[in-house]
C-alpha cells in the first residue's frame, strides 16, 4: 500500500542536521527537476524585489521572513520530512509516538507531495521552506503544471502493485493523477461530518478537521499493521478500525472515491 499525503504550511522553525543533498532524496529521477525548482525559488526569494516574491508565493507582509529563509535553502540545516511538516494532519499522525513497527511501515508506505520537491518520503532530509503548489516561479512557471510533467513517469514505479490511499488536497492531487488500472487501485477520501438538525441527519464537508481525521486514519492503519493488497482489503481495514466508509460510484479507469463519516470533531 502507498499512502499519499499533502505537505503542510506549518513547518519546523529550523533543521537540525547536515545541509541539503538533493542526490540523497528518494525518487532520484526527480533530482534534476528539484534542482531547477529550488534554484528558481532561491533566486526569486533573494533578488530584492520583495513585493514580487511575496506575490508569487502568496505571502503576506508579515511573512517576509519566509523569503529570507528561502534565500538560504542551499546552506540550511535539514531534518527528516516527517519532522519538518507540523500542520494539523501531521499533529494527528504524531509520527514520533508511533510504535516501532508502525514507524517502519510509515517509512515504507508514505509519500508526501510538495511544491518544491515533487514528492518525498518521511525520512528524506529537507530544510523548512515556503513554496506552495500554487506558486509561479521564474523560468519554471506554474508548479502544478511543472510537477505534472515531471512526476508522470516516476509515480507509476513508486506505487508498485498494491492499493493507493490518496489523501492529498485538490491542488496537490493535480500534480499526478493515476490513470487506467492504476487509478482503479487508488482510493480518494472525503471526510464528512454528520450531525442531527431538527431530527434529520445532515452531512457536510469539513476542512480543518478533514486534515485531523486523515492524520488519525493513517495513524490507525499503521498502528494496526494493515497491509492490504487490494482496494477491497483497504476498505475492509478501514471498516475494521471503525471508520464508517461509504463508497461512491466511479467510472472505469478512475480513482475510487469514498466518504468517511465522522460524528465528532
Amino acid at each position: 500500500m502507498l499512502i499519499l499525503l499533502p505537505p503542510s504550511e506549518g513547518k519546523a522553525d529550523a533543521g537540525t542536521g547536515r545541509r541539503l543533498d538533493l542526490a540523497r532524496l528518494s525518487l532520484p529521477e526527480l533530482t534534476g527537476a528539484r534542482e531547477e525548482v529550488l534554484t528558481a525559488l532561491v533566486a526569486l526569494s533573494a533578488d530584492g524585489d520583495e513585493e514580487a516574491a511575496r506575490a508569487a508565493l502568496g505571502l503576506s507582509e508579515g511573512q517576509r521572513g519566509e523569503l529570507r529563509r528561502n534565500a538560504r535553502l542551499w546552506a540550511a540545516a535539514t531534518a527528516p520530512a516527517g519532522h519538518v511538516y507540523t500542520g494539523v494532519l501531521y499533529e494527528a499522525l504524531d509520527l514520533a509516538t508511533l510504535p516501532a513497527t508502525a514507524q517502519r511501515a510509515a517509512r515504507r508506505s508514505v509519500l508526501i507531495s510538495s511544491g518544491l520537491w515533487g514528492a518525498v518520503r518521511l525520512t528524506d532530509r529537507i530544510p523548512p521552506y515556503r513554496c506552495p503548489i500554487g506558486a509561479r516561479l521564474p523560468e519554471v512557471g506554474a508548479l502544478s503544471a511543472y510537477w505534472r510533467r515531471a512526476l508522470a513517469p516516476v509515480m507509476a514505479t513508486a506505487v508498485g502493485d498494491g492499493p493507493v490511499l490518496d489523501l492529498r488536497s485538490g491542488a496537490y492531487a493535480a500534480t499526478w493523477a493515476p490513470r487506467g488500472e492504476l487509478a482503479e487501485r487508488t482510493v480518494t477520501v472525503r471526510v464528512l461530518h454528520e450531525r442531527e438538525v431538527d431530527g434529520v441527519p445532515v452531512r457536510s464537508v469539513v476542512s480543518h478537521f478533514n486534515k485531523a481525521t486523515k492524520g488519525r486514519l493513517v495513524r490507525d492503519l499503521l498502528t494496526a499493521g494493515a497491509r492490504p493488497r487490494t482496494v477491497g482489503g483497504l476498505l475492509t481495514a478501514l471498516r475494521d478500525l471503525k471508520y464508517p466508509v461509504l463508497e461512491q460510484p466511479a467510472p472505469a479507469g478512475r480513482p475510487r472515491p469514498v466518504d468517511v463519516i465522522v460524528t465528532e470533531l
